[in-house]
């Protein structure tokens, strides 16, 4: 017969919290895939497991389950007795972002445009200030950092943590082809820039009138624009697959 005192339920203290640290795969994993993203790691390049265990000073099967996340993810590719491969870009691929983009990303610009306050517009307009006087000082690296922000914050203001993580996810995606678009000579890099502030600066001008079709309009554009720098640039300078192997 079970007793009343083991039938109690447990009782915990109302402000426990249990937190759990990042576990060594979703810290190779994140490694690599920035290096991937910011261009460190090139596409076709070989990564072996076993050597980068070595350099992580870690065992085998992380660096295993962070490599078949990555594949999951579509930045590498498996191939048979020979481990992995950062996949080459492909303009079917980048087509396909740039339309799921557009759309993901006007749907949370008209979410925004009914919710957000004077203080957050400030913040879009402030982004674009900051972007133009790094164009005109050649800063390419914090133009890119800037870029990101103008998009998700338009994604945060829309209220949507759901419609967030989409637009981060597929931004992030399109990272491998925008990087090659904006670490390019001066006046390559000023161009794609100017093109890209003057698209950030129409959908910022559609979401304070709160015009929806201007919305759709002005970021499809964008995202055109954007996709046209990549094949202009990104895609003339492609190489073939290197043999680089880490």
């Amino acid at each position: 017969m079970v007793s009343s005192k083991e039938n109690e339920s447990i009782k915990l203290r109302p402000k426990i919290r249990i937190r759990q640290p990042a576990s060594i795969r979703e810290k190779v994993r994140e490694v690599i895939r920035n290096d991937i993203y910011e261009g460190r790691i090139k596409e076709g390049t070989r990564l072996v497991e076993a050597r980068l265990a070595k350099q992580i000073n870690t065992s085998r099967t992380p660096v295993r389950e962070a490599l078949h996340m990555l594949e999951m993810e579509g930045l590498l590719e498996s191939i048979p007795r020979v481990g992995y491969r950062v996949k080459p870009i492909n303009w079917e691929e980048l087509e396909e972002l740039c339309e799921i983009r557009s759309v993901n990303e006007t749907l949370a610009a008209r979410w925004a445009m009914e919710r957000m306050t004077p203080k957050e517009l400030q913040v879009l307009e402030e982004n674009l200030e900051i972007s133009e006087q790094d164009t005109k000082k050649g800063d390419s690296k914090n133009f890119l950092d800037l870029d990101a922000q103008f998009h998700e914050s338009i994604a945060l203001f829309s209220g949507s943590k759901r419609l967030l993580e989409l637009c981060k996810t597929l931004r992030r995606h399109m990272v491998r082809y925008r990087i090659q678009t904006i670490y390019l000579k001066q006046v390559s890099f000023r161009e794609v820039a100017v093109r890209s502030i003057k698209g950030h600066r129409q959908i910022l001008d559609s979401i304070k009138r709160k015009d929806h079709a201007g919305i759709k309009t002005a970021m499809q554009k964008h995202m055109e624009e954007t996709k046209k720098d990549i094949l202009r640039y990104a895609f003339k300078n492609q190489k073939k697959d290197t043999k680089q192997e880490i």
